[in-house]
């Protein structure tokens, strides 16, 4: 891939998969560009929505006043099995002009987290009364054509304990940027232990909390020394907001624990596509300024499980989530208690 620092920061498709295809797309016209490119993306913006918007806690027991925890996080969304968001079914019949070269009107083909390829398809426009001009070309794949079956995502997080049972939680990635490339996260949330208001709070095995999360990345990506269809000041600009909302149980033990969680998210990716593409389409060219906004809205009902080894001021955790992307958490921890 051309750009690994991309890929890992999940808009890798964004920059390579669909940028090849570029010039093809648009010759389609902006209307059957942005209808496929919705469809296309969509995948990778729901499975990255599901990638950052979890991993908020790694136990039920908040933390007492002053006490605190700073973790390195990493996580990893799986899609391999997940073949109905790999692929999606192009329909002629909802495009102007794109059509299959072997005359099929509707096809499975490539997400951008897939690895279909060779599927051929073709514009043809009449370009004088009487005379047309047909272009084919091939659709681009996606992840998995690439031995990429997972969404990878990465940030630092801190919590304190505050007044009796309340714990402020904060996560952070700070700008990365090299020259055509930049990504920043950054979130907030709050844990409150229920059972810290119950008499035999010290002697109950187990904590019962709340936490509610909100997360923002953000991530650009210029191409436009790529040369890869002509134009000015071309970019992708992807933003993700998430909301996580978490019922967590677990053990109150001295070194190894064992918590639980059920909970709702709710995101919502926007994609933009900026800046200025000449598209040449036979004899013609058409120019698109900032052509157009994709988004993808996810939400569902998430289910995890995880230990947590505690060894003096260090702390290991490691938890699974089920949910419609998978996920797996790591996370190792400096913290006082």
């Amino acid at each position: 891939m051309k750009n690994l620092l991309f890929a890992m920061m999940m808009f890798c498709v964004l920059a390579t998969q669909a940028q090849g295809n570029a010039n093809d797309i648009f010759a389609a016209g902006l209307d059957d560009a942005e209808t496929f490119m919705n469809d296309y993306l969509a995948p990778v913006s729901e499975g990255a929505i599901y990638s950052i918007s979890g991993s908020w806690f790694n136990t039920g027991d908040a933390k007492p006043l002053g006490g605190f925890e700073v973790s390195i996080i990493g996580n990893i969304t799986g899609f391999k099995n997940k073949e109905d968001k790999k692929t999606f079914v192009l329909n002629t019949a909802d495009y102007q002009n794109l059509q299959f070269v072997d005359g099929s009107p509707s096809k499975t083909v490539s997400s951008a987290l897939g690895d279909i390829e060779g599927v051929r398809v073709f514009v043809e426009a009449e370009i004088a009364p009487g005379i047309t001009s047909r272009e084919e070309f091939d659709l681009p794949s996606g992840l998995a054509s690439e031995g990429i079956n997972f969404i990878p995502s990465g940030y630092l997080q801190g919590s304190v304990g505050l007044i009796k049972g309340t714990e402020l939680k904060a996560r952070f990635l700070p700008k990365i940027k090299t020259d055509d490339v930049s990504i920043s996260l950054y979130g907030i949330g709050i844990q409150h232990e229920f059972t810290k208001h119950l008499p035999a709070d010290k002697v109950l095995p187990i904590a019962i909390s709340g936490v509610i999360g909100y997360t923002h990345i953000n991530g650009t990506y210029d191409f436009t020394d790529t040369n890869i269809i002509a134009g000015s000041d071309q970019s992708i600009d992807a933003k993700i907001n998430t909301w996580v909302f978490q019922a967590v149980v677990s053990t109150k033990l001295p070194i190894i624990n064992f918590y639980g969680s059920l909970g709702y998210m709710s995101g919502k990716s926007e994609t933009a596509v900026l800046g200025t593409y000449t598209v040449q389409s036979g004899p013609f060219q058409n120019t698109y300024v900032d052509p157009f906004t994709l988004t993808k809205d996810a939400s569902g009902v998430t289910a995890n499980i995880g230990t947590k080894l505690k060894l003096g001021f260090f702390r290991l955790h490691a938890d699974y989530t089920i949910a419609e992307f998978n996920n797996l958490s790591v996370g190792l921890s400096v913290g006082f208690r």
